[in-house]
């Protein structure tokens, strides 16, 4: 059986971003035997389910917009960019059918945070402005080795990289994770800022991941980036649906 991935598109209104950062994640995807089932985010809410009753996990990409801090209870300050409510809106539609389904989860960048956000957790809205932060997190989407992240031990995240305890990361975001939402645990901060990096669900059954960097862009040079999207895969491949008494919202 095919493994089939639902992964939203990126924005709702910016088909040049779309054209431009959707395929390296088809890309990944097939490269280590998935199916990318793009839900479109103009699609009614229905038609959206229709898709992901086919599916076996979750992919929630990044985006060229930020999250609406009106979400975690913030004014939003001027360095914080405008949000896209269609992208938000179908977000959370896969967030509730993953978790309702213990269907595995692999977030990037504005995912991450969506997650986190979805989680009843905060982001920082601008790591210059709030953190005065001295590293550029930012660098571009060509650099390939923008900063070191510090993994922790014992973690997901830990055992998909093969338990290395330092790496190099690209970077290419403005915001990250403030508060850590419910039942997350860190698993990867940048050792020179603290900003954290990754966070996974605190659950043995239940494969839920965050990066906030781009594996996507870095899957043919980097092993790290390729085990991410193997673990996800694999993760996937080992789901199976829930009883339907057990289907309920966690949140």
């Amino acid at each position: 059986m095919s493994i089939r991935i639902a992964i939203p598109e990126p924005t709702s209104n910016d088909a040049a971003y779309n054209a431009r950062s959707l395929p390296p994640y088809l890309a990944a995807l097939q490269s280590v035997g998935a199916v990318p089932i793009v839900v479109p985010l103009h699609e009614r809410q229905d038609r959206v389910a229709r898709l992901l009753a086919g599916t076996q996990g979750v992919l929630l990409p990044g985006s060229g917009f930020d999250v609406d801090p009106e979400r975690y209870g913030e004014a939003r300050i001027p360095a914080c960019g405008p949000s896209d409510a269609g992208r938000t809106a179908v977000d959370e539609l896969l967030l509730q059918d993953a978790f309702n389904l213990h269907k595995p989860i692999l977030a990037i960048c504005h995912g991450v945070q969506t997650l986190n956000v979805w989680r009843n957790g905060s982001l920082i809205q601008d790591l210059e402005t709030v953190l005065a932060t001295k590293v550029n997190h930012r660098p571009g989407r060509d650099v390939t080795n923008a900063h070191p992240i510090q993994i922790a031990t014992g973690t997901r995240l830990a055992n998909a990289a093969g338990n290395i305890l330092g790496a190099e990361c690209n970077s290419s975001h403005h915001q990250a994770i403030g508060r850590v939402g419910d039942n997350l645990q860190v698993t990867a901060i940048s050792p020179k800022d603290g900003v954290i990096e990754a966070v996974e669900l605190d659950s043995p059954d239940h494969f839920v991941m965050g990066v906030q960097w781009h594996p996507e862009r870095t899957f043919t040079v980097s092993p790290l980036s390729r085990a991410l999207f193997a673990a996800f895969v694999v993760a996937a491949e080992a789901w199976r649906p829930r009883p339907a008494e057990a289907s309920v919202a966690t949140i």
